[in-house]
């Protein structure tokens, strides 16, 4: 993390300071259920990035207590993630590792008199629980004896019983103002296959009992979540003082991280992937971070951008704009700048030579000398944009129409003269003269021209497509997670969010590698597609466009 405080900081110092604490253990626990987004990356680097600046540990730890919505796909994607964006773990861990362990501590609390087991359904339980401003009522089940808890919660174990016949509730309080208090369920039955521990259980611990359990085995020290959590924190409390844990970590809470016009629930990215609106979990359009990565994102941008929003209690949402700034901060030294034509357009030079090839000298990154220059052909037919020429232009219009002259990027001015359409009278191509005495770099002085274009060599350019990414959801505010249930987030679903383009590109690039950066002249960032690259098509990502009006 920065040097410039938060509060979390603060927290950690003082119990430094104070003695309360002798070291610093962080974890991040992702259930594997999913990919990871751009607001588990906030979690990432504050962990991480706290325990480093403290000298302490952070453990990398699946909460895989759910084995029907968990997959090991998930949990290898998740690990791939948190290496890319720069964390190495000091402890790989599975809630599943310690099963044996948290099946002691529910015993230990039955025989305390703190947990039974209930028949209700969970219909029934929610019926009981009350509301916010009404307490709730125990159950009919809620006073079994120790002895005929245990000899249940045996058999639940044994699988004896179906799933949702009965579970296992901490005996709190059911008129706590608190509604986490009201008894929750802390097993429960599932005759499921679980990824890591495979046939051996049928019963699974609830989060809110496992999660609680497993910061203290570790011995973290501050278990730091979002303030969703937050009312689950005297239950967290309640977990680890009634199980008699020797470790106590300190739950505290932070602010998630949303940006606009972004879905950021797992459950409605996971819908978008399976419905098919998206290429799959990693497309360039989702805030995950594998979908950021293919995007063209670079894994420095994404660590700035979080510890500029900054750490709060508060839930903020963020312009993505601001993600975008991050990028072009840091590719702007790094990517090689190039040239390509996305929507390409014929000119002939008429009185340039017949079949004369001329190379043409072009720094590879003007903004860092040191990256050195390249090569670029120049002959008779270039492609110019479609966009750069209008046959009725309006005023101060700059670039090619009929008797204007431009300057052709690290090469000539050219003039159009003749205007060549198809039978359905869409231009074809543009007929023009080149002045041979305007070449670049040779310190022309004579007249003066306002557009400069971009271009690319016909006859040695390469076949490219481009891909060009709009926002995904239409809605300008965050996607929100108390959205009306009548009210589908499909619907602000961008049908326009992809547009894929066929273009040209340099010929120097034949050898880019997927995942390769560029700048092209006006059109912005671009990253070689990991996925739709093949040795005969290159494909390439906008990652961002050049230029945004976002002020940091």
């Amino acid at each position: 993390m920065e040097e410039n405080s938060n509060f979390i900081k603060t927290i950690i110092k003082e119990d430094l300071e104070s003695g309360k604490r002798n070291k610093v253990v962080t974890r991040f626990p992702p259930e594997p259920n999913g990919y990871l987004h751009i607001g588990h990356a906030k979690s990432i680097v504050i962990n991480f990035g706290l325990a480093d600046e403290f000298g302490g540990t952070t453990n990398l730890r699946f909460d895989d207590t759910n084995p029907l919505k968990e997959d090991q796909e998930y949990v290898d994607a998740i690990k791939e993630d948190v290496e890319w964006l720069g964390y190495e773990w000091d402890g790989l861990f599975f809630a599943s590792d310690y099963f044996d362990e948290m099946y002691n501590r529910a015993v230990l609390l039955i025989k305390k008199g703190l947990a039974y087991v209930d028949d209700l359904s969970a219909d029934e339980i929610r019926e009981y629980r009350g509301t916010l401003s009404e307490p709730g009522k125990e159950s009919p089940y809620r006073n079994r004896s120790v002895e005929e808890n245990l000899e249940l919660f045996e058999r639940m174990k044994n699988c004896e019983f179906a799933n949702g016949e009965k579970v296992l509730r901490a005996k709190i309080d059911m008129s706590s103002p608190n509604i986490n208090l009201r008894d929750p369920v802390i097993y429960r039955i599932a005759h499921a296959t679980h990824h890591n521990t495979g046939d051996k259980w049928c019963i699974y611990p609830m989060y809110a009992f496992a999660h609680p359990l497993e910061d203290a085995i570790e011995g973290v020290t501050h278990s730091l979540c979002t303030t969703e959590f937050e009312d689950q924190r005297p239950l967290y409390d309640w977990v680890v003082r009634e199980c008699e844990m020797e470790a106590t970590p300190q739950q505290i809470e932070f602010g998630r991280l949303n940006l606009t016009n972004t879905v950021m629930s797992k459950r409605k990215l996971k819908q978008l992937v399976e419905e098919k609106y998206v290429d799959g979990w990693d497309d360039p359009r989702l805030p995950t971070i594998s979908g950021l990565r293919r995007r063209g994102f670079t894994a420095e941008a994404i660590r700035e951008f979080v510890k500029a929003a900054g750490v709060s209690k508060g839930y903020s949402t963020v312009d993505a704009q601001m993600l975008e700034h991050f990028v072009r901060e840091d590719l702007k030294l790094k990517a090689p700048r190039t040239m390509g034509v996305l929507r390409p357009l014929k000119v002939v030079i008429t009185n340039y030579p017949e079949g004369e090839v001329e190379w043409l000298d072009a720094e590879i990154n003007p903004e860092n000398p040191e990256m050195g220059t390249r090569k670029i052909p120049f002959s008779r037919e270039i492609y110019v944009e479609q966009d750069d020429f209008m046959e009725n232009p309006p005023a101060k219009y700059f670039r090619l129409f009929p008797g204007n002259e431009v300057r052709l990027k690290h090469a000539y001015f050219i003039k159009c003269n003749e205007v060549i359409k198809d039978d359905n009278g869409e231009v074809v191509e543009l007929r023009c003269t080149y002045d041979p005495e305007t070449k670049s770099g040779t310190g022309f002085t004579g007249r003066k021209v306002k557009g400069t274009l971009h271009w690319v060599d016909a006859t040695h350019a390469l076949h490219a497509e481009f891909r060009l990414y709009e926002p995904l959801i239409l809605d300008e505010e965050a996607e929100s997670e108390d959205e009306a249930e009548n009210k589908s987030f499909l619907d602000q679903v961008n049908e326009k969010s992809l547009e894929i383009l066929n273009g040209f590109i340099e010929p120097n690039m034949k050898d880019s590698q997927p995942q390769d950066k560029f700048q092209f002249f006006r059109h912005g960032y671009f990253n070689v597609d990991p996925k739709h690259t093949t040795e005969d098509k290159l494909v390439f990502n906008r990652i961002v466009s050049l230029k945004s009006s976002f002020k940091l």
